[in-house]
């Protein structure tokens, strides 16, 4: 994981029964039951052959017996999921692994999913809105911020002072020409 603010999560932020979303099945990829996944995060290679997971919203369980990159997706293969039929019923189902079966991250580090949403507050207590979107751009992340107007605000520690998933909320210090 490239950096602490990009990370994935603390311990202590999970509820017991959680389930963690790690991407969409696509479409089939190929005869033999193959399914074309979309990752939503770096969570997705917490997929690993033998790994129980949920499908769909009736989070149906099944066994991962595969899993490997194709280009910006993963070629996912599950037990029992044999045949381009079968995989054709699974089109655009999204995958789900328990929250428990995650490896807790280091404290201070976070999964994109635990940021987005957070109410972002300066240092001056002045709200600024909610984080919408991560932007990752190589050195570090850019949060996109929307309240009264949006604001980019580069996910470092000059910037950010706290994050607190709890809490609800996001502490920044503003540079001079980011508000």
């Amino acid at each position: 994981m490239p950096r602490k603010r990009r990370a994935e999560e603390e311990s202590g932020a999970r509820s017991p029964g959680e389930t963690l979303a790690v991407g969409r099945i696509v479409r089939p990829h190929g005869v033999r039951g193959g399914l074309l996944l979309e990752p939503y995060s770096e969570l997705v290679t917490v997929l690993s052959a033998g790994r129980r997971v949920f499908l769909g919203d009736a989070r149906r369980e099944a066994t991962v017996s595969g899993l490997r990159r194709h280009g910006d997706r993963y070629l996912l293969e599950l037990k029992g999921c044999a045949s381009w039929e079968d995989a054709e019923g699974l089109r655009s189902t999204e995958v789900r692994v328990a929250a428990e079966q995650v490896e807790a991250l280091p404290p201070g580090t976070y999964f994109h999913w635990q940021i987005l949403g957070l109410t972002v507050v300066t240092d001056q207590d002045e709200v600024l809105g909610q984080v919408t979107e991560i932007l990752a751009t190589g050195a570090n992340d850019v949060y996109v911020v929307r309240g009264d107007r949006e604001i980019l605000l580069p996910a470092t520690d000059e910037v950010v002072r706290q994050i607190d998933p709890a809490g609800g909320k996001i502490i920044v210090h503003l540079l001079p020409g980011l508000g």
